[in-house]
């Protein structure tokens, strides 16, 4: 069984991906309406995987006999200067969203509660991941700066992306 404050904090991290994926579906809708169908794919897909990831805690706090609990999901931006600017932000967010994931694995930590922060590995390590990616694509876009030709490409690149379940 969680201690009640893991199981406040987990469903505060359920917040917290929602809010993400609000966050990445209204980018998709802004770059599908900018006609760059590739980005809105891009975070389209990522919308999904953030989904994904709250689903995983619920059904997390649900195995240990917690109660998962939705909370309003505040606001998010509807639209960018540039795909970069955009990416630059889904940067920034994904380094907010690791800092939340290790003060989660801390407390888990603080509890003695191995069992959530073994949980948690699979999240660490896909933070890991989800920053690589966006620094790569913020890399390619600055290569390209400005040229249409060049952000046609990684416009087309993005529109490849498809959507694989994470192993959470």
């Amino acid at each position: 069984m969680l201690s009640k404050k893991l199981e406040d904090a987990l469903n505060e991290q359920v917040n917290a991906e929602m809010w993400s994926a609000y966050l990445y579906l209204s980018m998709s809708i802004y770059f599908n309406y900018e006609g760059r169908p590739g980005v809105a794919n891009w975070f389209r897909i990522q919308f999904q995987e953030e989904q994904a990831h709250a689903l995983a805690l619920m059904d997390y706090l649900n195995a240990r006999d917690a109660k998962a609990v939705l909370q309003p999901i505040a606001g998010v931006p509807e639209s960018w200067d540039s795909v970069k600017d955009a990416f630059v932000a889904t940067l920034e967010h994904e380094q907010k969203v690791t800092e939340l994931i290790n003060n989660l694995y801390a407390l888990a930590e603080e509890e003695k509660d191995f069992a959530t922060r073994q949980k948690l590995n699979t999240f660490v390590a896909e933070q890991v991941e989800e920053e690589e990616t966006v620094r790569q694509i913020i890399d390619d876009l600055n290569l390209v700066g400005s040229d249409g030709t060049g952000l046609y490409q990684i416009d087309r690149q993005l529109a490849t992306r498809t959507y694989v379940a994470p192993q959470l």
